[in-house]
């Protein structure tokens, strides 16, 4: 049903990983600092350096949409004899759509390893960025057709096999893998790597806007890519938080879980890998689109950030994710790969432990309701806290009041930095308990654990509120605290309201980031509530009052799944 290993050489991987990211962020400085234009001009050195390393197997491509705009691409192809081939000498495929604000080159390396493993390889920048032509499409209409004209490109012009089709990308290139999976069947088996299933939860999670992400895709996009008049409009409705009905709208049109059920007909095998820190696409929302899947699938979730856990493949290192991309290809577009392997595999925090299991349902069996009382303590089977204001006894009712719009100290993280962090040095946002402002944020924490907790999923809060301001947000955030006070984030998620009548209480649900961490015996849980977070666009207007309360007839809980 599950295994649980653990790999010995994990200090020594995390060196070189740190290295590596360290190597890659310096790389994509680099590219970022270059000027985007519109162009079908040959490209130039770098080029020729690629092309070089590559040999012979390499060569550019220019690619005429059916709206004429021509994307820039290059295309692997097996050395003759390479295994692989069918009885007619055509080999596998894999198309590759670019990563956010990135370029054909992003992936020589793998192309060149792919195509050593016998499969055409056909990489592409995405319209509207570097020397491709249109404008940033973000996965929409247009995006989601070049897909096709990709395809029909490299069947026409190359010995592929149109019964042996994958895709796989990065990030902006695994929303898009994903998204073609829906609209050509032609496609056998997708590899989507920190790619989003959800767009509306990645940019709106718990009715709040996630700011920071948005901002640094912004800055990512702004010097190599060139915005439509739509995207341009929709980032500033989001910034300004404003038509908020429009930009859903918007980024549901470029969400891969509106059209599951086309993938699911179509039979597409589906490898998803993503992160639990994902800052960018949070990992709630791609495992909430895994569990709609139906057909073969598989998903890998690790410590990390957004794309951090695949970027030292771009760079030619050995990378546990995109050795499992190929494996999946293996097994579905060669029929080769070996044992398949159990559908869902799980990096456990902060230990490394890899535990696998039959499906999804299976990672929690349990659930553990504590119970949010008054004091800033709770035994077991209990959670309770204080804030300014406190009243009331444990199972008798009570209410904690704080601040609106300021911050406890208690934060989500920073953007791309907190997931790394946490990847190679075990370091995920901290806090000392004992010293967070009560007037700030409340907090409840329990007693210590005399046997380690197994958290597997995604944790729940229900409780009632009373806000003294018709729109507010508050932050949940759950910590893993050791015996001198210091909690290490598990996990958090935010949750935004409007139009509620200043004074009248009403429930609260949150629902936090799905994650698998184990609370280490001797150590105690926290809970924190505040109303300001730097990742989020929050409501709540400083100096307001927001207060957190358990009725007696509707008691305040958190509501942990554990393995």
């Amino acid at each position: 049903m599950k295994r649980t290993q653990r790999h010995g050489g994990h200090r020594a991987r995390v060196r070189t990983s740190t290295a590596a990211v360290a190597a890659a962020l310096a790389l994509v400085g680099t590219v970022a600092a270059a000027p985007a234009a519109p162009t079908s001009a040959p490209r130039g050195a770098e080029h020729a350096a690629a092309q070089a390393t590559a040999e012979s197997s390499f060569r550019l491509a220019d690619i005429s949409m059916t709206d004429g705009v021509v994307l820039k691409a290059n295309v692997f192809t097996p050395a003759p004899g390479t295994p692989g081939a069918d009885a007619h000498g055509r080999y596998p495929v894999i198309v590759q759509p670019a990563s956010w604000g990135q370029n054909d080159l992003e992936y020589v390396l793998q192309g060149k390893k792919l195509a050593a493993g016998g499969y055409i390889v056909l990489t592409y920048t995405v319209r509207g960025f570097w020397l491709s032509g249109g404008e940033v499409d973000v996965a929409g209409p247009k995006d989601v057709a070049d897909i096709s004209s990709v395809i029909d490109w490299v069947l026409a012009r190359t010995p592929a096999d149109p019964q042996r089709i994958g895709m796989t990308g990065l990030s902006l290139g695994g929303g898009l893998t994903l998204m073609g999976a829906a609209a050509d069947p032609r496609i056998k088996a997708v590899a989507a790597m920190s790619g989003w299933g959800d767009l509306v939860d990645s940019l709106y999670s718990g009715e709040t806007r996630h700011l920071q992400a948005a901002a640094a895709l912004t800055a990512v996009q702004a010097p190599t890519g060139r915005e439509s008049a739509e995207f341009r409009r929709m980032l500033a409705r989001l910034f300004a938080d404003r038509d908020t009905p429009d930009v859903i709208r918007w980024a549901r049109t470029r969400s891969p879980e509106t059209y599951v059920d086309r993938i699911n007909a179509n039979g597409t095998a589906v490898f998803i890998a993503s992160a639990w820190g994902d800052s960018i696409f949070n990992p709630s929302q791609i495992t909430a689109f895994y569990r709609k899947l139906t057909g073969p699938k598989r998903i890998e979730m690790r410590p990390g950030d957004h794309a951090t856990q695949e970027v030292t493949g771009l760079l030619g290192l050995d990378n546990a994710t995109w050795a499992s991309a190929l494996r999946w290809f293996d097994e579905h577009l060669k029929g080769s790969g070996g044992t398949p392997r159990p559908p869902v595999e799980l990096e456990v925090r902060p230990s490394g432990a890899h535990e696998t299991y039959p499906t999804w349902q299976a990672v929690s069996s349990r659930t553990d309701r504590l119970r949010l009382g008054r004091a800033d303590f709770f035994g077991t089977g209990e959670l309770s806290g204080a804030g300014p204001g406190s009243s009331g006894a444990a199972g008798t009712g009570w209410r904690t009041t704080v601040v609106g719009g300021t911050n406890s100290g208690a934060d989500g993280g920073i953007t791309e930095l907190s997931g790394l962090l946490d990847q190679v040095a075990k370091l995920p946002p901290i806090v000392v308990v004992p010293l967070l402002p009560r007037w700030a944020g409340a907090v409840w924490q329990s007693a210590p654990y005399s046997t380690t907790q197994h958290i597997r999923g995604a944790a729940g809060l229900h409780t009632t509120v009373t806000a003294s301001m018709p729109e507010g947000t508050v932050i949940a955030y759950l910590y893993d605290v050791n015996s001198l006070g210091v909690g290490k984030l598990i996990s958090h998620a935010p949750q935004s309201w409007t139009g509620r009548t200043p004074g009248q209480a009403f429930p609260l649900d949150i629902s936090l980031f799905t994650t698998a961490y184990d609370v280490p015996a001797g150590h105690r849980l926290a809970l924190v509530l505040d109303t300001k977070d730097p990742l989020y666009g929050g409501r709540s207007p400083l100096g307001s009052k927001v207060s957190f309360g358990s009725p007696e007839d509707d008691p305040s809980e958190l509501v942990l799944p554990l393995r």
